[in-house]
Formats: C-alpha cells, structure tokens, sequence
C-alpha cells in the first residue's frame, strides 16, 4: 500500500472514529488486586492500519498524531466507563503532542467529565517514540495535568532517546521497564543488575516499578523474588476488549522452587499461618469490637467477600480509635465494618516463601511491624501471618546459613550441599549436578600467592552465582577449589560454556603479561619439579539425574558420581566437561 492510500484510510479512520481499545490488566502481587488496566488502541481489524505501529507512524507523518491520540484516548475513556472497570486508567500519551504549540490543555478532562471517570483515577502514560528538545516545557505541561489530579508513568524506561534523563527530571509517579529487560531475566546476571538498580532508584524518589512483557512464570518468579510488586504481560492476560476483573485467575499458581540458592528461605510459609478465623464485611462493628473483646491476643482481622476473598483488614488498635470519639460508639455499632476497614493490606500465597514475603514487606515501608499480613491459597482467605514472627525466622536463617557457610565466598558449603542433593532425590525431578574444579590452581598458588588464590576463588563463585538461576538453582562451595553447582536441564550446557568463557576472561587480571602472552606459566609440581602449567580452567563433572533414577539413590551415593565424573573431567588437559547419565547407567 502506498503512502498516499495509507493517508486515505487514516482520513477515515478519524472521520468515523474506527479504532478498538483493548485492556490489558496491572496487577499488585503484593495485595492481589488490580491496580488498573493499560488502554491499548488497534486499527481497524481487517484494515491496513490495524497495526499500532502502523497506525502511529502514518498520523505522524501525517502531522495527525495529536488528534489520533485524542481519538484514543476518547474510544478507550468509554469502553473503560461503560465496563465499569476496576482501578486506574493507563493512557497513553506522546510528550511531543503535548509540545506541539496548538495543544490545548484540559481537553483529556474534558473527555473524562464526558464518561463520568474522575482524573485521580486516570494515570498519563508517556512514551517518548522521538527525541525530546524541551524538558522545561514538558514539565510545565506534567505539573499542569498533576495539579487536575492526574497521576504520571514512564514507559519503556530504558530504551527511549532520554528515558533516565526524563525519570531524574519528571519525577513520574510509576515507571515501567522496558520488555527487553524483562525477556529472559531469568537467564541473565546483567538484566537482574538493571531492574535492582532501578528499585533502588524507585525508592529514592518514590516511584512505583511496573515489569511489563512478562511471558515466562521463570521471569515472574525471580521479578517477585527482587521485590517488584506491580507487574503486567502476557503470562497474567493477554490485551482484550473485555479483559478480566477476577485477580485470581489473572495470577498463575506459583511452581514450586527447588534447591535454590536461598533454599532454607524458600520454605512456604505454612509454619507461619495462625488458623483465626474471619468476618464479612458486612459484619457489624459492634460484633466485631466483642470478637476482639473475647480475644485479647487478636491484633487484626481479616474481611472477606462472599467468595471467602480477602477485601480489607481491620486492625485493633484503628479499631479502638475510631470508636474513641465522642458518641461513636453508638453511631457505629450497627454500620458494617466495611466503614472502618483498611484497603491497605498485604495478602501472600501460602505456597510463597519466606523470603519473597520478606521482600514483600520490606517494599511496604507503611507496614506497621505490629500489624499482621493475610495469607491465601488459591485467593481463598486461610488465616493470618506476623510480621515480627517473619521477621525472626529470616534472621534465624540467616545465622543458620552463615553457619553452614564457606568462610571465603560465603556460599552455602557442606551442610547444605548434602541437604540439597536429599531433597533433589526425595521430589524427584531432572537435573544436573556439577562439580567444578579448577585445573592448575595448587601451582597458580603458589606462584602468585594465598592473596591472588583467594581472588580467583571468589571470582569464580561469582561466575557461578551469576549464571544461575535463584528460583530454581543452587551454587555451593565444597572448600578450596572445589565447587558443586545444580541446574535445570533447559540450556544447561551453553550455561557451562558460558561459565568456562567468564572464568577464564576475568581471570586474565591475575596473570602477568609474560604468562598472559605464553599461555602458561611455570612452577614447581607436587613432586618437586619444575614444570609448566596451562593457565587456569575448569573441569567440570556432570551428573545428569533423571526423575525416574532418583527413586533409591541417596545423597552420598549422587556425590559420588559427581566426583567421579569430575576426576575423568581433570583427566583431560584444559578445559573439559564430562557426563554421566544416570539413565545409561541405570541400562
């Protein structure tokens, strides 16, 4: 199709008003509700320009764009309306529309008076397709919007012309990581780098993080175990014209995490629960001041819906608050305790663990330490969890860790080894257990020093943590050289390929140039003699455990095909990987 038969079906586009919003749902992880939906315009269907890609690029060749954007704006404003849907509205906005000198503030206001939706409920969501030449300007058109009751996000942080720059000077109230960031976070050390920092930079200036794209329950799982609360992406609900209001069958049933790198505080959270039983909203206040009367020790209590969903909480001492006012006592007795109640409140999955509580928490910086969290399964209310009781077992954990830790790397060592290898046997699932040694190490000691010895040491157990995987892998160190890694079986060999590559790179820091430049260097061998040596590698020893061969094989017996699979690794000079399949070997 030519430029100028685009241009026509655009003119009749915007004469008819022919464009199809579709919704895609925000989700709060931490209080199972729905924090909105993101408003999402297509051309029409069976159109040339039914691509939004397509359709924006036309309007702004066509110096349309300001009038398509107002056109969607309007479309997505009343289907939002005439749906009644929950949360905020996410619209989006270019700022160079909002540049454009014939802008006419108020107009999005207007739209909103027009389908009864109030601003403060409404979110303006920039994304910045070209460069933008006027900050000032921008900020004065954002603090304009600001002051109607509009909220601000950034979208795709990361990938625009200037998106940090727009973030340090805009200050929005959401900002949403770019899908590229999100894609395979799991798999990828530097990405995980990216989104911790731009929490830390969250929390600094009081900005909410949304991860959008999210396709993998991998790329969810590590998102929530880093304390990013608010997240949308195919994976929760595709983009629809008539999206879904039930959180519960948005969020998918967390899997089951093994043997990770925190395995003790992935515990779900079962030993936490306190079985105390709930009220309706609908119960009158008078009957709940006697339920916390009859029960001293209850701080809070749960309100649930006809579903047995958690809709509010009610907490003792905002109980006895209200009712410290001069004759509330008897105004209120009869109202529900849905006057009363607070929106405010954290719900988990029991199957969560505790550390992903933890980080739950920590983000909530209003959380009161006294007051307490709901706890579900299925999104079905099942009783109540502590925040001080949270609070000690993390730190328990952390000294029972630091126990059974390698004084050096601090990574989990034998202890825990063992424990892992037992429960990898008990559940049973596939997976590979590496045993990673380092070739020439005793020598390269000697030769360069303990100092040097223990910095390749730590570099390696950095390659290993960076390359696994925290939902599902476990990194641990057996003492000296020796390291005992456990991964799952999709990638695992470009994921040792890669280790190998890491390793010996960073390595290059610790050789001299002459050493460096021959590839060897020399030193006296065990017996004495003076020899060369190859620079420093890995052999690494390979079980690949399959389900069905776990059944009555035990921890000491797995140790030791993974030594022994690493002593026919060592028997190969450089680099090397060797394999046992404990499915050839059961045949």
């Amino acid at each position: 199709m030519t430029v100028t038969e685009q241009l026509s079906v655009l003119d009749s586009i915007l004469a008819h008003g022919d464009l199809n919003s579709l919704f895609q749902p925000i989700v709060s992880l931490s209080e199972r509700r729905l924090l909105g939906y993101e408003a999402l315009t297509r051309g029409p269907s069976s159109g040339p320009l039914h691509s939004p890609l397509t359709l924006f690029a036309t309007a702004r060749r066509a110096g349309r764009l300001s009038e398509l954007e107002l056109a969607c704006r309007d479309k997505a404003c009343s289907r939002f309306s005439s749906m009644a849907l929950p949360g905020k509205l996410f619209l989006n906005v270019s700022p160079e529309t909002l540049l454009e000198p014939a802008h006419q503030p108020g107009r999005t206001l207007q739209l909103l008076q027009k389908h009864g939706i109030a601003a403060d409920g409404v979110v303006i969501e920039l994304t910045e397709q070209s460069p933008i030449e006027d900050f000032d300007l921008l900020d004065s058109a954002l603090r304009h919007y600001r002051a109607m009751g509009f909220s601000i996000a950034l979208d795709d942080l990361g990938a625009g012309y200037s998106s940090l720059r727009m973030w340090a000077q805009l200050r929005p109230d959401y900002v949403k990581i770019d899908r590229h960031f999100i894609d395979g976070i799991h798999l990828d050390a530097v990405k995980r780098e990216f989104v911790g920092s731009i929490l830390k930079m969250a929390r600094v200036s009081s900005a909410q993080v949304i991860a959008e794209g999210i396709e993998l329950i991998e790329e969810l799982q590590v998102l929530t175990e880093m304390g990013v609360d608010l997240v949308q992406g195919y994976l929760l609900c595709r983009p629809q014209e008539v999206p879904p209001t039930d959180v519960a069958s948005l969020l998918p049933r967390p899997a089951r995490t093994v043997d990770s790198q925190h395995d003790q505080q992935q515990r779900p959270l079962q030993a936490l629960l306190i079985e105390q039983p709930a009220a309706s909203r609908q119960t009158p206040i008078a009957e709940v001041l006697d339920l916390f009367r009859q029960q001293p020790r209850m701080n809070s209590l749960a309100l649930l819906d006809d579903a047995q969903q958690p809709v509010g909480i009610i907490h003792r001492h905002a109980l006895s608050d209200a009712l410290l006012k001069p004759f509330a006592a008897d105004l209120l007795a009869r109202k529900p305790v849905s006057r009363l109640m607070s929106n405010d409140f954290l719900a988990v999955e029991v199957s969560q663990s505790i550390q992903q509580v933890s980080r739950l928490l920590t983000c909530r910086a209003r959380q009161r330490i006294e007051e307490d969290f709901v706890i579900t399964d299925n999104g079905r209310y099942i009783g109540l969890g502590r925040v001080i009781d949270v609070l000690k077992l993390i730190t328990e954990l952390k000294i029972e860790q630091a126990r059974h830790a390698n004084p050096l790397t601090l990574l989990p060592g034998n202890v825990p080894i063992q424990q892992c290898l037992a429960r990898l046997l008990e559940q049973p699932r596939e997976a590979l257990v590496c045993y990673v040694d380092i070739d020439n190490f005793k020598p390269f000691n000697d030769l360069y020093g303990y100092a040097k010895g223990d910095e390749v040491l730590l570099g390696l157990a950095r390659c290993l943590s960076e390359r696994a995987d925290p939902s599902q892998d476990f990194v641990g160190h057996i003492g000296g050289d020796d390291f005992l890694m456990v991964l799952g079986p999709d990638h695992w060999k470009e994921r040792l390929q890669q280790l190998q590559e890491a390793f010996q790179q960073q390595c290059r820091r610790f050789y001299h140039p002459e050493h460096l430049a021959a590839g060897c260097f020399l030193e006296y061998d065990r017996n004495g003699r003076r020899q060369t040596f190859s620079l420093l590698s890995l052999s690494i020893g390979v079980v690949h455990l399959r389900a069905e061969q776990a059944v009555g094989m035990d921890a000491a017996a797995l140790a030791a095909l993974a030594s022994e699979a690493k002593r026919s690794a060592k028997q190969v000079p450089g680099y090397s990987m060797h394999l046992i399949d404990t499915l050839q070997q059961a045949g």
